[in-house]
């Protein structure tokens, strides 16, 4: 090989080096003050006042979003300028997304379920929650998992394609929780019974009229007496006071008006001798 011929591949490695270099150095500029302006562009946002009206878990989910999404307009930025063909990159994470898709099957039904939650939101941070998975206060909401504190003070992570799956009841939503009871006493003063219980919920203080005022009715019939329902309606926050209450307050009162139990079944059976 001459010196001119070597002079001539010199010549062309150091211009495609050059081009090369070039088209580096210019994607870690932009590389360098994208995040520069990503970083800037989320503080802004983050700050604005229209996004402080949102609920904190919605807020962080929109924050995620607008972050990923800025990374990937710079990251197609940067294999562009790189010359690149974008129709091969769009193949690539085609099939990359694919097989992803595959073999994340159960994380992207969490995601999924995720949004969902986040749309429609069937509770918020500090709900009480029952569904299958568990019964607990939530505490923390994001894309693929809802952390939930129970009444025992252990803390579970449920995934939220679980959870949407499923059946959820929000104990807390309403302000109004209706306190039903029951009560099995004798048959002898049924007019009795239904007074003392009705005396007993409207003393309560944390009972309420609305939206409707304190009842006790007989259920059913039971073996030696009659099975009553008492009900009453309280604040939401009140319920358990309330409940206990008056699973105090009844009982003695009856005990103490005279009203006894049901009859055991064998003096029943003495009685229609």
């Amino acid at each position: 090989m001459d010196t001119g011929t070597i002079s001539a591949w010199a010549a062309k490695l150091i211009d495609i080096c050059s081009a090369v270099g070039v088209k580096i150095i210019l994607a870690l500029l932009i590389f360098i003050i994208g995040r520069i302006v990503i970083k800037k562009i989320l503080s802004v946002t983050g700050k604005a006042k229209a996004l402080e009206k949102i609920d904190s878990a919605v807020r962080s989910f929109l924050m995620n979003f607008i972050k990923i999404a800025l990374y990937v307009i710079l990251i197609i930025s940067i294999i562009s300028v790189l010359g690149v063909p974008m129709a091969s990159v769009i193949t690539v994470l085609a099939t990359c997304g694919l097989a992803l898709g595959m073999a994340l099957q159960g994380a992207l039904s969490n995601l999924a379920g995720g949004i969902m939650l986040l749309v429609f939101r069937p509770f918020n941070i500090g709900d009480l929650i029952v569904s299958a998975e568990a019964e607990g206060i939530v505490k923390e909401m994001n894309l693929f998992y809802t952390v939930i504190t129970t009444l025992d003070n252990q803390t579970i992570t449920i995934p939220n394609g679980n959870l949407m799956a499923g059946n959820i009841t929000n104990v807390t939503k309403e302000e109004l929780r209706r306190v039903d009871l029951t009560f099995n006493v004798s048959g002898a003063d049924l007019a009795g019974a239904r007074k003392v219980m009705l005396e007993q919920m409207q003393a309560n203080e944390k009972v309420l009229d609305a939206p409707g005022p304190p009842m006790a009715e007989p259920l059913e019939g039971i073996p030696g007496g009659m099975s009553f329902t008492a009900r009453a309606w309280t604040k939401t926050e009140d319920y358990w006071d309330v409940y206990f209450s008056l699973m105090e307050a009844i009982p003695t009162a009856l005990g103490e008006a005279g009203v006894g139990g049901p009859l055991p079944a064998y003096n029943i059976i003495n009685e229609n001798k």
